[in-house]
């Protein structure tokens, strides 16, 4: 019986990894691994980098995930309606998380996520949420293809295996290609990624949890829950690995290296 439209492209991207594994293994015998964030010898990402991992601290909106100096939402969520529920990160984008990000992302690195997960459990944990459903945020097919996977997607089962909750990886689909969110500012961004999305699932009343890498000004991750929500969702909250550090009225400046900030 035929799949759904979005399973093509992710079986292709699954066979590639495949054969990248099997080269990667025999590479690791030739040249030992190295830590992505110091470059220490025969680990992929060592404790002591991890350590360094800064993490994001209270109090913060609840939504939005800013800095809050009270309970609840900020003056801006006060205001403004979205289709996320909330929004947390397990750390701010700084380094060495910033460069260990890279590595994961452009440079092969998909050994990292368990690893990289660790932090992001902790994230959740401390929320107290419950979800029923782990929904990676989707690249377009054609950049699947071409890197072979989604990191998104990487840290959604290593999440989902540790807090036991379900992955759908196909839950969501990336409709239209985008340009990088990098080269535009806020408002242009959430443009771009304006219908991205699509949801093909049965979800109506189901609690959603977005899984995505680096978050900026959240309009991938809201563009998502649109999505998500137009199914009939119960709710949706995102957590990333990283979150842009914020600073008033400059919520794009912290984030500015193409290589990190593109899908």
């Amino acid at each position: 019986m035929p799949g759904t439209p979005g399973e093509a492209p992710v079986q292709r991207a699954r066979w590639l990894t495949q054969l990248r594994d099997a080269g990667s293994l025999l590479l690791d015998l030739i040249f030992p691994p190295r830590c992505a964030g110091c470059g220490r010898v025969g680990v992929l990402l060592c404790e002591q980098c991890l350590a360094r991992f800064e993490p994001i601290r209270p109090p913060v909106c609840r939504r939005c995930g800013h800095p809050n100096p009270h309970d609840g939402l900020c003056r801006s969520c006060e205001h403004t309606p979205s289709p996320l529920d909330g929004i947390s990160a397990a750390a701010v984008f700084a380094p060495p998380l910033r460069d260990v990000i890279h590595v994961f992302k452009y440079g092969n690195g998909r050994g990292l996520a368990p690893a990289l997960a660790r932090p992001m459990v902790t994230a959740w944990q401390a929320t107290g949420l419950a979800v029923d459903l782990i929904a990676p945020v989707p690249l377009h097919a054609a950049r699947l293809v071409e890197r072979g996977y989604n990191q998104s997607a990487l840290l959604a089962r290593a999440l989902g295996s540790a807090v036991g909750v379900p992955v759908a990886e196909t839950l969501l689909a990336r409709q239209k290609a985008t340009v990088p969110q990098v080269t535009l500012g806020a408002q242009e961004r959430r443009e771009n990624v304006s219908g991205a999305f699509v949801c093909r699932g049965d979800v109506a009343g189901k609690r959603i949890l977005l899984i995505d890498d680096v978050c900026t000004t959240g309009a991938t991750l809201e563009a998502s829950a649109a999505a998500l929500k137009a199914c009939g969702v119960g709710s949706v909250w995102a957590l990333t690995l990283a979150r842009a550090r914020w600073a008033p009225g400059h919520s794009d400046d912290a984030l500015t290296s193409s290589e990190c900030a593109g899908r």
